[in-house]
């Protein structure tokens, strides 16, 4: 599946547990020698949160991450177009916390993200206090990055051309920087007016995807934050545009976007 550009493998694991380890999901994630995919999206029985079911992540490298929201989007589809629920709201389970599917029309799905958390300690990012901005040395180079948790950690440059910015680079090097202790997605965002911007995003063990659901969401709070941004904004990605509102402080993030199916296969 994909949202965007940004493509999955979706995995039913309700009957039977998935058992695959690290090197075994970077094989598969392979795009010459394996299936080829940004993220595994595994489907698993509900734990006691509450929730329909469990959501769980996997980078390309392997690595289990808390949260991916396009993949959200395709998560949602897939439950429903497999007849595993009959419900249009659904509540997922994830590592990094309840997260609120909506299945619109067409092939449209509204994500509620969760409150964005701003604090260091929560995102974690190593800082004295919560600031709307920060500067952070790379390569030789201040750059100001505004930072926040949309369920898994982000860095959020603002460039003159996202065309033009070093997003391989130094998507890198944030990636992996020292004040990151469980490293970070780095975003890159032109602000093309208060509701509307573009944006790359260098995502952690996977590179630069062709869209990323948290870091438009990352992207629109920060802008928001410091205040370059309305409340409702239209996100420009490589793969295509994202709908972002975030209405108060205290509301939570509010995504719509697309899902596509592309193929379905079996795994021996």
């Amino acid at each position: 599946m994909h949202g965007l550009g940004n493509d999955f493998i979706v995995i039913n694991a309700l009957e039977s547990p998935l058992e695959l380890s690290g090197p075994q999901i970077a094989r598969l994630a392979h795009r010459r020698t394996g299936v080829g995919f940004d993220q595994l999206l595994v489907v698993e029985p509900p734990d006691d949160s509450g929730a329909d079911f469990t959501y769980r992540i996997f980078n390309a490298d392997g690595g289990e991450v808390e949260n991916c929201g396009n993949g959200a989007r395709c998560f949602a589809r897939f439950v429903t177009d497999r007849g595993l629920t009959t419900k249009k709201d659904i509540t997922v389970s994830t590592s990094g916390g309840l997260m609120e599917l909506t299945v619109l029309e067409g092939n449209q799905v509204m994500v509620r993200m969760g409150v964005p958390m701003f604090e260091p300690e929560q995102v974690p990012f190593k800082a004295a206090h919560a600031a709307t901005s920060y500067d952070l040395e790379v390569d030789g180079q201040s750059l100001e990055v505004g930072v926040v948790a949309v369920g898994n950690p982000h860095a959020v440059t603002q460039v003159k051309d996202v065309q033009r910015a070093e997003v391989e680079r130094l998507g890198q090097l944030i990636e992996s920087h020292e004040r990151f202790p469980n490293r970070v997605n780095a975003g890159f965002m032109q602000v093309e007016s208060r509701s509307e911007i573009h944006l790359r995003v260098f995502e952690r063990g996977v590179g630069e995807t062709m869209a990323c659901g948290t870091g438009a969401c990352a992207a629109v709070v920060v802008g928001i934050a410091q205040g370059l941004l309305d409340r409702r904004v239209s996100v420009h990605l490589a793969g295509g545009e994202l709908q972002i509102q975030w209405l108060d402080n205290d509301a939570q993030v509010e995504m719509t976007g697309p899902s596509e199916t592309v193929f379905e296969g079996r795994l021996e």
